[in-house]
């Protein structure tokens, strides 16, 4: 035998590494991806999300073009996909644009009011007295008004302007976010690596941002993404009551509002951009339900009977 293989043949045999385990993030993605219903969800917003990015090249004619030669042309006729309205402006580039701005409301509101919500709901709950009193008074009162009216007369008295609209709709959506913040600060702010921390001298404000907000995260995201939902259906309320997109812009709700008028004559002008709200709201909120349930311990994941017989017959001593 050479020197290399007594050599090796001399070597005891070493035990092999364990491999290293998924991170919470990469476990929470593996329970998210075996829920049909989330990745449903997920690839649907993905699809409206990347025909709103890619709008003005999938569409084959400008939103905005009136043409009251081609007025109410049903769907398939002279080119147009899905018709035309009564403008004779064509409904599936309006549909494609549309997509742009409800959707971006949607995100938009979500974050300003998570980041709003989180802030005011982390400082309540972790100095609590007279600043927490304060707080949560305003969140009550907030709560007590009807926040539909307020909207209205908001935007009636400042203008229906695309940013007002977003900030007031923001503003008036951080309640909830703010009650889940402050009621998950007050049960970690008591965890001993809390005052570990404070006992070597770590400020508030560390602890708040690079321990407790981390701690906290999980139920925030789950919360962001079921406010889109909620986000998109209020733009369009407020589109559909003539106060939210203004015309030659337009969204899911504007179209709405401008089909409502026909409805006798060509109904199918309300049902694409109704069936397209309808459709995003599900999808996230099958998101929202799917991450609730990737990030809930006790949710276990379900495992095929024909996997678990595949892997008994691959990794059991007996081969049975």
């Amino acid at each position: 035998m050479s020197g290399a293989k007594l050599e090796a043949a001399g070597k005891p045999d070493l035990p092999r590494s364990n491999p290293k385990p998924p991170g919470p993030w990469r476990a929470v993605w593996h329970k998210f991806i075996r829920n049909p219903y989330a990745l449903t969800g997920l690839c649907i917003l993905l699809f409206f999300i990347i025909t709103a990015v890619f709008a003005r090249w999938l569409a084959p004619y400008n939103p905005s073009q009136i043409d009251l030669l081609y007025a109410n042309l049903p769907a398939g006729t002279d080119n147009h996909l899905l018709g035309t309205d009564e403008l004779g402006r064509d409904i599936f580039s309006r549909l494609l644009y549309s997509s742009q701005i409800s959707l971006l409301v949607g995100f938009s509101v979500a974050i300003v009011s998570v980041v709003i919500g989180t802030l005011i709901g982390a400082l309540s709950g972790y100095f609590g007295g007279w600043l927490d009193t304060c707080f949560m008074r305003l969140v009550d009162v907030m709560n007590s008004i009807p926040l539909l009216f307020l909207n209205i007369l908001i935007l009636a008295i400042f203008g229906s302007k695309f940013s007002y609209m977003i900030l007031v709709l923001a503003f008036t959506s951080w309640m909830g976010v703010a009650r889940l913040v402050r009621g998950t600060f007050l049960q970690l702010r008591e965890m001993q690596y809390v005052e570990a921390a404070k006992a070597i001298g770590v400020s508030d404000w560390s602890i708040i941002f690079k321990h407790l907000l981390r701690n906290a995260s999980f139920p925030i995201i789950v919360n962001a993404t079921l406010m889109v939902g909620g986000a998109i259906l209020s733009e369009s309320a407020l589109s559909y009551l003539g106060l939210g997109v203004q015309s030659p812009a337009t969204s899911w709700g504007l179209m709405l509002t401008n089909a409502q008028e026909f409805m006798l004559v060509d109904p199918i002008q309300a049902l694409y951009p109704g069936l397209c709200i309808l459709i995003v709201v599900l999808a996230v909120n099958f998101i929202g339900d799917g991450i609730r349930d990737a990030l809930d311990p006790r949710k276990k994941i379900k495992i095929p009977r024909r996997r678990l017989n595949q892997w008994r017959k691959d990794y059991s001593k007996f081969g049975t």
